[in-house]
């Protein structure tokens, strides 16, 4: 080394130095520091890669003890470490500066330093109230430890912002539609059950067959039930008891009136039975008792009411019914040898040869047309025409008078 030494232009005397043992390194705390400046080894007169007599790691004498190797060692350590630190807190730093749009950065409030790691400080706690010795009026604590937003010990404060106008809006049209809900609901049980609307009077229209106390005998259940509460099917329930009613249809008069429009049942034909008659709609149903058969201007069908059920009865009965009241009156009885074979008889003596039941509305309207139609008047110097004694309707578009 001494050689070295002299090996320079300039001269260099070094005093010796005692030789003293380092002290423990203590890796003190990071903080922001600016780059140190290189060294110039030619100001210390030396040469590089080459260390003065006497001057160690630290300023004194190297120690080449393993105890001092040791020292040296973890200096060299915590020197490492601390430049680690400084890194890593300008690299960050740099990241919240470019994100804050170029904002400078505070001193004291960087990554690493004491003020990062306390709770309400640093960069992202929120400032309020006033500086130095001011009160802080909207963040002051109560004496439990709360604010006046109800948190423990923080800076935050809980704003209550205005409810939208259209949550408003939309909880109003809620509160009046179950308003209205309720309202209905008040009036449909008044009405389903009060006594003001109960049934009194129950009246008719449309019967012919049935007298009117057979119907107010046969609905009598209905007086005094609320008239909300009576029903078509309540009122065909109770007149099924009646035959000469067909079907039914109620209308509610309120307070307290029920009218009934009923449709009987059309009788067609007479059955023999026993000294009476009785009365038969299209369907075979008995309408009621007859004691004297020319008061009702109805044919009689042979056979009595043991044809009832029958193909032939159908037949006839269905014919019956085709046939207007103009033609029906005029008739005396009915018969058939089989359903594709009706005849009939009217009172004149005359024959109606009806055949099967095709065509049915076309035969009755060609049959009242025959039978209205005016009697020929007798030609001079040539007879009388015969008179008509059978109608044959058999094939409507073609008939036969004879």
């Amino acid at each position: 080394m001494a050689s070295k030494a002299r090996a320079t232009s300039a001269k260099v005397s070094v005093a010796p130095v005692p030789v003293e043992q380092p002290a423990a390194v203590t890796p003190a705390r990071p903080r922001a520091a600016s780059k140190p400046a290189p060294k110039d080894s030619s100001a210390r007169g030396t040469a590089p890669n080459e260390t003065a007599p006497g001057s160690g790691p630290h300023g004194g004498t190297a120690d080449r003890s393993p105890a001092g190797r040791r020292t040296a060692h973890r200096g060299r350590g915590a020197a490492a470490r601390a430049g680690a630190t400084k890194g890593t807190a300008g690299k960050v730093t740099a990241a919240k500066d470019s994100g804050a749009r170029g904002a400078a950065p505070r001193p004291g409030n960087g990554p690493g330093t004491l003020r990062s790691f306390l709770p309400g400080t640093g960069r992202g706690a929120k400032r309020s109230g006033t500086t130095g010795a001011g009160k802080d009026t909207q963040n002051s604590t109560t004496p439990g430890g709360r604010n006046h937003s109800g948190e423990e010990g923080g800076g935050a404060r809980v704003l209550a912002f205005p409810e939208p106008p259209h949550k408003r809006r939309r909880r109003r049209v809620w509160l009046g539609v179950a308003a209205v809900a309720v309202v209905l609901a008040v009036v449909m049980v008044v009405a389903l059950f009060s006594p003001a609307l109960a049934v009194r009077k129950v009246t008719f229209d449309g019967q012919k067959l049935v007298q009117d106390t057979t119907l107010q005998a046969a609905v009598a259940p209905l007086l005094g039930r609320p008239l909300p509460q009576v029903t078509q099917g309540d009122v065909d329930g109770l007149l099924a008891k009646v035959p000469q009613i067909k079907s039914s249809r109620i209308e509610s008069r309120p307070p307290s009136t029920l009218l009934v429009h009923v449709v009987e049942r059309i009788p067609v034909a007479l059955l023999k039975n026993g000294k009476n008659w009785i009365q038969v709609d299209q369907e075979g149903v008995q309408l009621g008792t007859v004691h004297d058969p020319a008061k009702v201007a109805l044919p009689l069908i042979d056979g009595g009411t043991a044809a009832i059920g029958k193909g032939t009865f159908s037949a006839m009965t269905a014919v019956l019914a085709t046939l207007p009241q103009s033609v029906l009156g005029k008739l005396a009885s009915a018969s058939a040898k089989s359903p594709d074979a009706v005849e009939l008889q009217m009172v004149d003596g005359k024959t109606v040869v009806w055949g099967n039941a095709s065509d049915m509305d076309l035969k009755a309207q060609v049959l009242e047309a025959l039978i209205t139609a005016p009697v020929p008047t007798q030609e001079a110097g040539k007879p009388a025409p015969p008179p008509v004694k059978v109608y044959d309707v058999s094939a409507p578009r073609h008939p036969v008078t004879r």
